[in-house]
């Protein structure tokens, strides 16, 4: 387990486990883009799940805070690539936020720690893709460094 610090608040990061799937699930359904493309069938996010956790390239991760409510999640890819050298890219996908917990900056924060990870294990280019309609997103990943170029957002590591 790793922890952030944030103003004195301190939440935990942890490689998510099944049991974790119905919050996570829940975190992913609640927004507007979420609310119609997200089911109440935990079945398939469960199968998933199994695929995703059994993949050692793969990382989902799962924060809480200090009173174990899980507040953010991400998944984290390491992809191998014969492009660009053969560099391994780090692809951060399924980037949700509480809405108890947005704004505090535990994203920027989260970003900064995943961008570690990417490099600690070989990343050299950390990209992510969002819906074009998320405009805010998009001002937060530019915020963070990433440059819009083709479909997604890449940040040299």
């Amino acid at each position: 387990m790793q922890t952030l610090d944030l103003d004195g608040r301190i939440f935990s990061l942890h490689r998510a486990c099944a049991d974790d799937v119905p919050a996570l699930v829940a975190l992913l359904a609640d927004d507007v883009l979420g609310r119609e493309r997200e089911s109440s069938d935990l079945a398939p996010y469960e199968e998933a799940f199994s695929r995703i956790d059994a993949d050692g390239n793969q990382l989902l991760v799962a924060v809480r805070d200090e009173a174990g409510k899980i507040v953010a999640t991400m998944q984290l890819t390491l992809m191998p690539s014969l492009s660009r050298g053969g560099a391994t890219r780090l692809q951060i996908e399924a980037v949700r936020v509480d809405e108890s917990t947005r704004g505090a900056g535990l994203g920027s924060v989260l970003f900064a720690w995943a961008q570690n990870w990417g490099r600690e294990h070989g990343a050299t280019l950390a990209q992510l893709t969002t819906d074009a309609v998320r405009v805010d997103a998009h001002r937060f990943y530019e915020r963070l460094g990433y440059v819009p170029s083709h479909v997604g957002f890449k940040l040299p590591l």
